[in-house]
């Protein structure tokens, strides 16, 4: 069996990784768990050159193994596209999901609700045991709403409203976003080209 690296630690992502792979013929691991204790400086200015950064890193870590990098966040359009590639160093490198949540509804005070759209953009870039690469994209439209609402997922989730749901991503079960994600909707490529390769022959 193959066995594929999640070039992250953040144990939102892992976790959402192992429901997202699950049923394919790959052992999961992680950093952490491989005692990889460094990480690349993520200079990329676009979600998917920070990806490649992730995966490639890791990838030369462990030469043969399929390796993914994830590079997500949030884009408000009042605000620029921030936070952008910058997501999870928002509020600074060691804020907590609460922290940035709490600026980023303050950056947004007074923004009326019809120009608070914003999308979660998420980039899977892929290593194969070969060394070629592939990438997938995935991106879910929204708002930001007018205050925090759910304790479940991570990061932005609870100021991430989707209208066609009437919930942030805050009050989704996990199974139920996955189905919406913008790393579901990437992962669901990622997971139908890793199906095909990994089928078996004769």
């Amino acid at each position: 069996m193959h066995t594929l690296l999640i070039a992250s630690n953040n144990q939102g992502k892992i976790k959402e990784f192992q429901e997202l792979l699950q049923g394919l013929p790959l052992e999961l691991t992680w950093p952490k768990k491989e005692d990889l204790l460094t990480e690349p400086e993520e200079t990329g200015a676009t979600f998917a050159e920070n990806a490649r950064i992730k995966a490639r890193y890791s990838a030369a870590l462990r030469p043969g193994w399929y390796v993914v990098g994830d590079d997500s966040g949030l884009e408000v359009d009042a605000l620029g596209g921030a936070p952008g590639v910058y997501s999870a160093r928002y509020a600074g490198p060691d804020a907590t999901d609460t922290q940035r949540n709490t600026l980023l509804l303050s950056n947004l005070a007074g923004v009326p609700w019809e120009r608070r759209n914003a999308r979660f953009v998420c980039v899977i870039a892929l290593v194969r045991p070969d060394g070629t690469e592939a990438a997938y994209c995935g991106t879910r439209e929204g708002y930001i709403a007018l205050e925090a609402r759910g304790n479940l997922g991570f990061g932005y989730d609870p100021v991430f409203y989707v209208p066609a749901l009437g919930k942030t991503f805050g009050e989704l079960t996990p199974a139920a976003k996955d189905g919406w994600s913008h790393r579901g909707l990437a992962a669901a490529k990622l997971v139908e080209a890793l199906r095909q390769e990994l089928r078996p022959t004769g």
